[in-house]
């Protein structure tokens, strides 16, 4: 992912190596206020040699194109990292959390919602990745509701 350009990573993102390339699954999604469903998903994490690594998701569903995630994660310290990501619903978020042994925990920090934006208030997310399989889950409270399970899938790395 980049501009073209091939560059070393950049030793602050080294914690976050294990995350490169493009992943690939299947997921599901279970909200109380809607039917759940399954999902199709792929997740690119790549970078340009600066600080950061790039992040993109896109879900199909049914074979329609559905949700889609764009954003920045950073390793800012020993073990920490942070998350920024945009929506095209109308939600941006900010999340922190941490980074150990192939595993990453995140919490907002903050949402920012448009006018027009279903009322998320708080989202927290998990990713492990094993071998050649990244799992995770996202939990969030919304349109009135606590804190609970959203989202899970389970993607395989995808070949070069």
């Amino acid at each position: 992912m980049g501009c073209g350009v091939t560059a070393p990573l950049h030793p602050d993102v080294e914690p976050l190596a294990f995350l490169l390339g493009t992943w690939s699954g299947e997921g599901r999604c279970e909200h109380p206020t809607i039917e759940h469903f399954a999902y199709d998903e792929t997740v690119v994490f790549g970078h340009v040699g600066k600080p950061f690594l790039a992040y993109t998701q896109r879900t199909v569903r049914n074979g329609m194109p559905a949700h889609a995630e764009v954003g920045y994660l950073r390793a800012v310290g020993a073990g920490r990292i942070e998350l920024v990501l945009a929506h095209p619903t109308g939600v941006a978020e900010i999340e922190e959390g941490t980074v150990e042994d192939g595993r990453i925990e995140l919490r907002s920090m903050g949402v920012l919602r448009s006018s027009t934006a279903k009322d998320v208030v708080a989202l927290e997310r998990s990713f492990t990745v094993e071998g050649g399989v990244l799992s995770y889950e996202v939990r969030m409270a919304a349109v009135g509701l606590p804190l609970q399970h959203h989202l899970a899938a389970e993607l395989r790395r995808v070949p070069e």
